[in-house]
């Protein structure tokens, strides 16, 4: 069972790796958040009292990152399937659960390096993350990278064509970032901005990723390494449902 996960894992790192435009192009959009919001929006952040800008926005971006190449790693399924080897891969001596949680470890493994490389351009901006933190923080970036990755596999699962997947996944992604946090305090927001936050699960992987690199926290890491978990367990059972009724 494990070596039949470790192929269709090791098969997306390889994909990836190969695909060195797609590695270059995905760091562009984090780049320019840390560059032009970080140094732009800086002083009014500092006038406001909360401090430096950059510190507060680099867990954020860090977020960006991973539900962006995460949920992405999703379209790949619908590319096996018009190319036909999904329909190679489903015939093969493997139970369609294996193939889900190997397509969908891959993709988390590719969204996590993506954002450790982005925690390393934060920090070569000027981000100055507590170490004590980096460690725990892996993992939450990690279990936030394989939420997402469930999620994209998920959605894959019941779409035929990539125009709509890219479509369906702008209409999903762009609402979970913007409303988690990510770029501005959830401290003193109105309370439905706050009720919505609160149901949007990056509001909790951001929320951890700043606690544990900059010290500051809104939910607090208890609670939000308990979302986290249990939306990440929910979507990959979700996604191997899914999955499992897929039609070729």
């Amino acid at each position: 069972m494990f070596e039949k996960i470790y192929i269709l894992w090791l098969r997306q790192l390889k994909r990836y790796w190969r695909s060195k435009p797609r590695i270059i192009g995905s760091l562009g959009q984090p780049l320019l958040f840390l560059l032009a919001l970080g140094y732009g929006m800086g002083s009014v952040f500092q006038q406001a009292g909360q401090g430096n800008y950059l510190d507060f926005l680099a867990p954020g971006i860090i977020g960006m990152s991973i539900i962006f190449t995460a949920i992405f790693s999703g379209i790949e399924i619908i590319w096996d399937r018009q190319f036909g080897f999904l329909k190679e891969v489903l015939v093969a001596p493997m139970s369609r659960l294996e193939i889900m949680i190997g397509h969908t470890l891959g993709g988390a493994t590719v969204a996590f390096f993506q954002g450790v490389v982005v925690l390393l351009i934060s920090m070569a901006v000027g981000f100055k993350p507590y170490w004590a933190g980096v460690l725990p923080a892996l993992g939450i970036m990690f279990l936030a990278a394989l939420l997402f990755a469930a999620f994209g596999v998920a959605i894959a699962s019941r779409l035929n064509d990539m125009q709509g997947f890219q479509l369906i996944m702008n209409f999903l992604i762009m609402p979970l970032f913007f409303l988690s946090g990510a770029l501005f305090p959830l401290q003193g927001a109105p309370k439905t901005l706050s009720i919505i936050a609160a149901a949007d699960p990056l509001s909790y992987g951001v929320d951890a990723l700043r606690g544990l690199l900059a010290g500051t926290y809104y939910y607090g890491l208890g609670v939000d390494v308990a979302a986290l978990a249990g939306a990440t367990v929910l979507s990959v059972a979700v996604g191997s449902y899914l999955f499992s009724k897929i039609q070729i």
